[in-house]
């Protein structure tokens, strides 16, 4: 990846940190690395993404920026913030009603500038490309150089964000004296975890990556990340032959759906705030680390002994529904 450029957007490398008293309760070490930390308004996982898509973005002489995602999307607002940095364009295509309280990460998006079209969820799941590139013809029309950037910035550039963090951890893994055996990500559109799963793959790491789907299914996010590490290769050179059933996905905790949260979930993510002060956000890592606790003691990591969760971020992702949740 050495010719492939690259912003410098993000504060790092993010520690890693041992949750002792939650690892107490479960009898096995539990360390959490902290992608939240990757800065403010451009934070999360997002940016190791942007990273890179944005630097193809304005190699092409690209003026503005064009994404997608849900109302409270992380990823559409630190594009939003990423393009206000860079002096740019930021146009967002969000799932929901443009008349639902502006608050989180909509909030900021608008504070940020960014222009944004709202559609309904049956427009996002069946012509959210379409619309967008509507948006990029229109914007033409008008001088600009639109670049879009797919739901998440999971495509295979921004996905080479992630292959970097793994090269990271297995740095962090000599500085800690610590192996990692399972790594587990959230998933929500395959990006992180498929750059985790190519960078251990090709680093000859052991580890086992696990992801954790917060939407769809398991099978939905197989056929996904195979997709997104055969285009990884595209910008690699270097392809990979990974089978459906290796992509290690642990289906059963979406929930209610997408950013619908319920009331065990906010529960559990107020325990763990006191337990070791960290907060999880209510749409991805929540339910991840509600999952990966359920199937700690169902006895799925039962031959793991150090376990990494990637927190990917999305503090700004609370909304009114979710907060009134909390006891």
């Amino acid at each position: 990846m050495k010719n492939i450029k690259r912003l410098n957007l993000a504060n790092l490398p993010t520690k890693i940190e041992k949750l002792n008293r939650l690892s107490d309760q479960l009898g096995k070490n539990i360390y959490i690395k902290r992608d939240d930390q990757t800065g403010t308004e451009v934070s999360g996982n997002k940016v190791r993404k942007l990273e890179f898509s944005v630097a193809e973005a304005l190699e092409k002489g690209c003026d503005y920026l064009i994404t997608c995602g849900g109302i409270q999307s992380n990823h559409c607002r630190a594009t939003a913030a990423v393009a206000a940095k860079l002096g740019i364009g930021a146009y967002l295509v969000l799932r929901g009603d443009e008349d639902i309280q502006i608050e989180g990460n909509l909030f900021l998006d608008k504070i940020l500038g960014a222009d944004i079209k709202f559609i309904t969820a049956e427009e996002y799941r069946n012509n959210r490309t379409e619309i967008m590139n509507d948006i990029k013809e229109n914007l033409g029309d008008e001088g600009h150089d639109a670049y879009i950037i797919p739901e998440g910035a999971s495509n295979g550039i921004g996905s080479l964000g992630y292959i970097n963090a793994m090269e990271e951890i297995l740095k962090q893994e000599k500085e800690l004296e610590v192996k990692f055996d399972a790594i587990v990500s959230t998933v929500g559109s395959g990006g992180t975890y498929s750059g985790l799963y190519y960078g251990n793959y090709v680093n000859n790491n052991t580890a086992i990556i696990y992801g954790i789907n917060i939407s769809e299914t398991k099978e939905h996010f197989q056929n996904q990340i195979l997709k997104l590490l055969k285009e990884i290769a595209l910008y690699t050179n270097k392809e990979i032959e990974v089978k459906k059933d290796e992509i290690d996905i642990i289906d059963g905790y979406p929930g209610r759906g997408y950013a619908l949260s319920r009331p065990e979930e906010v529960e559990f993510i107020n325990h763990l705030a006191r337990l070791e002060g960290i907060i999880l956000d209510p749409v991805y890592t929540g339910k991840a680390m509600y999952g990966l606790v359920k199937e700690i003691k169902k006895g799925t990591f039962d031959e793991h002994e150090n376990i990494l969760f990637i927190h990917t971020g999305g503090l700004f992702g609370w909304n009114t529904e979710q907060r009134s949740l909390l006891k």
